[in-house]
């Protein structure tokens, strides 16, 4: 299926992960969708973006989330220089 991976497929997707309206329903969806070690990632990278939003080093966040060192730098470039999802999804607590 490499590269016919469309926009309208994504899309699909966005428009799939509003249609969750509770934490049961992100469970079963995302054990679906993702691996254990995908789903692991992303908490982990989710993680460490709320740590760099809090302020805390380099050194703790590595320690505190196993998280690579380019991972955590990838996070932390999208977390200052992104688009603000981070962000959004961090601060949005409803």
């Amino acid at each position: 299926m490499e590269g016919k991976i469309t926009q309208e497929m994504i899309n699909d997707l966005y428009d799939a992960f509003i249609r969750l309206s509770s934490r049961e329903q992100c469970e079963m969806f995302f054990e679906d969708l993702f691996t254990i070690g995908e789903l692991e990632q992303f908490a982990q990278r989710l993680r460490a973006a709320k740590l760099i939003l809090e302020g805390k080093t380099y050194a703790k966040i590595i320690e505190d989330t196993d998280i690579s060192s380019a991972t955590l730098s990838r996070v932390s470039h999208c977390v200052k220089r992104g688009r603000g999802g981070y962000k959004t999804i961090i601060e949005n607590k409803n």
